[in-house]
């Protein structure tokens, strides 16, 4: 399907939305016009109060007390909100408006084994009624805690609401956890009564539910009763009553019929819900009364457009906060669909939602993945003529997906929600105003200030960052049971402060939508580039063999320093990992992605971690790829698959790495010779002809791995720029057996449309082999040349003056471009060759369309004379600093620290040189001393044009001197400033090189 937005189901313009009855109402009460979506969740951010006081009042909330304050500071962590309100939780969820309101269907409730089961809203609100009558006998009031170990079923909503009309707060745990698992959990409550279902229809060899429930009541020594949900066998002996649900609803209780909800303070704890647990002990989440449901009435009426008569069924468990969302669901006057079973296959929910009628269907990228590659077509099984709304929650949900929805289900919004336990809610979601474009989320949440902070763990050259919300919200939790405040401001405020910080990586367009690119712990640090596993899962889709994926990071792979990426597979049933679908995986992804995201190891493992809500653990993953004890085995559903994956990865360690046997005779094709160092270098077999090396995820690193490798096992030495030049084996053994190749110094680093090129001057070791992931990195559709120097040519003498370069590089340039306007850059060194480039070429009359100086550090010798004795006093001190700043320096720990904190604000030097530079040729070593006295030696001359100079966050004056004053006083046309992230020599890598392509892709924009 095209993503085209015409191709997708566009808002409804017969009958005004919920969302436009609001968006009006707003408009006659402030007197403001909102032109659209957009600028009336401006206003709700902006004016968030006022928003949250007019939804209060158009949303018809039973209520006491006064509305004001709305929110008692600015403060996210701090504030909080209608502190002078009082309500109540179930009576907004029951209340009915006459006999016939009272009459309508509140919960449907379907089990496999038994018809389904019909419950209007007054018999609802008696069950809970007669329920809180019984719990308040047995000594349950507010502030107390009360625990289901249950399934979606009715009786668990009974329990609930009846709960919170006494002001207790209830949890709730799935039947298939464990009991160490649930008791994780319910040993920090201390709850005061239990609730549990205890009919599983468990096998006789297996635990029971009823053994497992016997199991935690008896670990819990607060409690008072257990209360069972159906009519399983009881487990003994516990030493507390047990009483029937069925028995304690029979029993009339007198007074209860008529009796009033009591109603609470608005930030009354109502849920406590737990965290997965899988980086330690699950955290218990307490949710407010009010903040809660004020919340989902906003989800469910102005963004779901759920209304009276309609039907919401959520595919969900006890233990996942989807349960709590679609409870809410009542307040709308909706019905809820509960379905407590197991799936037979992806028909089990379609022909539920068919058969009960239902008009919006909740469920996970999953449960849709598995309904596609089973073939399964709804459409074409059943009849769905009440469904007008699909949501999606749980995993990120891939393009294609929607492709899916759209060809197999019909032509009705699939809407993408994100948020999460930790706010019972979401951050952003869908909108009946809308339509819905393939692969994105519609809109942020209403009155909620999310935006994408760009962060350390933002992956390289892209929008993509941190989720926060920059504003209070109703729905921020209370905070955690048995907790002072630091944890909870550890885990949501600490790494930015003021603001919360979900954890999860999300990017947004233009337009204010969204996509999701997974959890920010899961983000993997490749060669110093973040970059996240999302679209490493998106390319496998091309991959039919591979069933599942997990990308994680092992560190210190083989005992070096860097990080690499493993690559986790499950294989379709009869598939086997061999060495070309290993090589096709690594193809694949390099052409779908980048090639950063390419694994340098694929396992294949019978199975992934998986929490007990299905979601998958990629922490837990990545411990055991990295041979760590996992922090939480009891967080996780299936805890044997991680020594399945320790087992897996150390076999595929143990197995010969490709290229480790006898390399070729020295009389062998210069192909063969070449593919077993190929082969050797990026660790895989197979390889073919036209297989590029940087395709395959080789680096700039490894380039140079490879070329040291070529010289001294074929005896042949080549610039590194051969590499751009002869990227595949077939080019490469092709200039090798060219004896008489002369090597131009211009190197086309990216082809482009007819615009003037972009020329790239090398840097200090006369290559340009470095510039090429900067050019690729442009979004600029330009031509983009290297020029590298001649003294690379074996055959020829370096040329030892700026100058001289300059004029030489000058005719290469004009070969390929005779006339302006001309756009030069130049990296370090290669910014002073640039400078006279273009300087030359203003005297002679040509136009400067743009000239970029990439830290084109200067010699001391430039400064004005006060300012280069200045230089040359503090120098010592500079590298002092650097040295003790150096944590390889060996140096006392209290000295350094004292050093740091006494002169914060001292410059740092560049770091020593690392033992790569020992892989550069003699040649490259040569001509970098070379460019080195031609730096010194260099005094740039007035210049009556501009240019834009990059510097870097760090900066490495103990070396150099600040050259920024001497380009400002030769540039008489002026000199932009642009600081890019990293030092001097990090600032066009792997990890910052998005970076400063965005940056110059603005200034070409703005020459063109």
């Amino acid at each position: 399907m095209s993503s085209d937005l015409t191709h997708l189901p566009q808002p409804s313009s017969v009958h005004p939305s919920q969302l436009t009855e609001f968006i009006r109402h707003c408009e006659a009460a402030t007197g403001q016009s909102f032109a659209d979506q957009t600028a009336f969740h401006d206003f709700s951010v902006a004016e968030y109060r006022r928003f949250w006081t007019l939804f209060l009042d158009w949303s018809g909330l039973a209520y006491e007390g006064d509305p004001e304050p709305v929110c008692t500071s600015d403060r996210c962590e701090d504030a909080s909100f209608f502190p002078n309100l009082r309500l109540s939780y179930v009576e907004n969820l029951l209340r009915f408006d006459s006999d016939e309101d009272g009459e309508r269907t509140a919960i449907v409730a379907l089990r496999v084994d038994r018809e389904p089961e019909r419950i209007s809203r007054r018999e609802l609100g008696d069950r809970v009624r007669r329920l809180a009558a019984h719990l308040r006998q047995l000594g349950v009031g507010s502030g107390d805690r009360v625990a289901a170990i249950a399934g979606n079923n009715a009786e668990v909503v009974v329990g609930a609401l009846a709960a919170a009309a006494l002001g207790a707060t209830f949890s709730s745990a799935a039947p298939d956890m464990g009991a160490p698992t649930v008791l994780s959990r319910f040993e920090q409550l201390r709850p005061k009564i239990l609730m549990a279902n205890l009919d599983d229809g468990a096998r006789a060899e297996a635990t029971s539910l009823s053994e497992r429930v016997g199991e935690v009541a008896r670990s819990l020594p607060s409690l008072v009763g257990l209360i069972a949900l159906d009519e399983g066998a009881v487990p003994s002996p516990l030493g507390v009553p047990v009483r029937r649900l069925s028995e304690l609803l029979s029993s009339a209780a007198a007074g209860e019929s008529d009796r009033a909800w009591e109603r609470f303070p608005f930030n009354h704890p109502l849920f406590v819900l737990f965290s997965s647990g899988t980086t330690g002990a699950p955290k218990c989440i307490v949710h407010g009364a009010g903040g809660t449901l004020l919340e989902h009435l906003k989800e469910h009426r102005l963004h779901v457009d759920l209304r009276e008569r309609d039907r919401l069924f959520f595919h969900t468990s006890a233990a996942w906060m989807m349960w709590n969302w679609q409870l809410s669901a009542l307040a709308c006057g909706s019905e809820i669909v509960l379905f407590d079973g197991a799936l037979s296959g992806p028909e089990t929910l379609w022909r539920l939602v068919s058969d009960e009628a239902v008009s919006v269907f909740g469920t996970s990228p999953p449960f849709l993945q598995m309904c596609e590659d089973a073939g399964y077509s709804p459409r074409q099984e059943v009849p769905l003529p009440a469904l007008r709304a699909v949501l999606s929650t749980g995993a990120v949900l891939n393009d294609w997906q929607y492709d899916w929805v759209g060809e197999q289900v019909g032509t009705l919004p699939l809407q993408s929600i994100s948020g999460g336990t930790d706010i019972i809610g979401c951050f952003v979601l869908g909108s009946p105003n809308l339509p819905v474009e393939r692969g994105k989320i519609q809109s942020r949440s209403l009155g909620f200030d999310v935006q994408a902070l760009r962060s350390p763990e933002s992956p390289a050259g892209s929008a993509i960052g941190e989720l926060v919300c920059a504003n209070p919200f109703p729905s921020r939790p209370l905070g955690f049971l048995g907790d002072s405040g630091a944890r909870f401001h550890d885990a949501y405020f600490e790494q930015n402060p003021g603001v919360w910080t979900h954890g999860d990586l999300i990017e947004f367009d233009d337009r204010g939508q969204s996509r999701i690119h997974g959890r920010s712990d899961g983000v993997l640090n490749i060669q110093g580039v973040r970059i996240g596993p999302a679209d490493v899962y998106r390319a496998l889709r091309e991959v039919p063999e591979v069933a599942e994926a997990m990308a994680v990071e092992q560190r210190g792979a083989e005992g070096r320093g860097e990080s690499r990426l493993v690559l986790l597979v499950v294989l379709r049933p009869g598939v086997a990992l061999d060495g070309p679908l290993g090589l096709r995986i690594r193809r694949t992804i390099a052409r779908q992605a980048t090639p950063l995201h390419v694994p340098k190891l694929v396992v294949a493992v019978d199975a992934l971690p998986t929490t007990h809500s299905g979601k998958r653990s990629e922490k837990a993953g990545r411990d055991a790829v990295n041979g760590l004890a996992p922090v939480n085995l009891k967080a996780l559903r299936n805890p044997e698959s991680l020594e399945r994956i320790r087992a897996a990865v150390a076999e595929a360690e143990e197995h010969p790495r490709p290229g480790a046997g006898p390399p070729p005779a020295a009389d062998a094709p210069t192909a063969d010779r070449l593919r077993g160092i190929w082969e050797e270098l990026l660790e895989v077999e197979g390889l073919r002809p036209d297989d590029n090396f940087f395709e395959l995820g080789g680096t700039s690193l490894q380039a140079v791995r490879l070329l040291a490798l070529v010289e001294s096992r074929i005896g042949v030495e080549l610039p590194l720029s051969a590499m751009v030049e002869a990227p595949t084996i077939a080019e490469m053994a092709a200039l090798i057996d060219d004896p008489g190749k002369s090597f131009s110094p211009l190197v086309l680093l990216r082809p482009g449309n007819d615009e003037p090129p972009l020329f790239f001057i090398h840097s200090l070791r006369g290559d340009v082999l470095e510039m090429r992931r900067l050019a690729v990195e442009l979004s600029t559709d330009v031509p983009v040349y290297g020029l590298r120097a001649r003294g690379l040519d074996p055959r020829l003498e370096p040329e030892t003056r700026v100058e001289e370069m300059a004029e030489s590089y000058l005719e290469a340039i004009r070969s390929v471009q005779g006339h302006g306007p001309y756009r030069v850059a130049g990296y370090s060194f290669g910014g002073l060759v640039a400078f006279e480039i273009v300087r030359r070429l203003s005297e002679r009359g040509e136009q400067v369309g743009w000239l970029g100086l990439i830290d084109a550090e200067v010699d001391p010798g430039c400064l004005a004379p006060v300012a280069r004795r200045r230089f040359r006093a503090a120098r010592p001190f500079h590298l002092a600093r650097s040295a003790l700043s150096d944590p390889r320096t060996k140096v006392p720990r209290y000295l350094r620290r004292m050093v740091l904190e006494v002169w914060p604000g001292a410059p740092i030097a560049a770091p020593p040189l690392s033992d790569e530079d020992a892989l550069f040729s003699p040649r490259l070593r040569r001509m970098a001393a070379v460019c080195q006295r031609a730096a010194d030696a260099y005094r740039p001359q007035p210049f009556d044009g501009s240019a834009t100079y990059f510097v870097p966050e760090t900066r490495r004056l103990g070396l150099y001197c600040d050259s920024i004053p001497v380009w400002t006083r030769v540039m008489r046309g002026g000199l932009e400033v642009e600081t890019v992230p990293g030092g001097h020599l990090e600032m066009a890598s792997e990890a910052n090189v998005g970076t400063l392509a965005r940056h110059i892709d603005e200034h070409l924009r703005r020459a063109a």
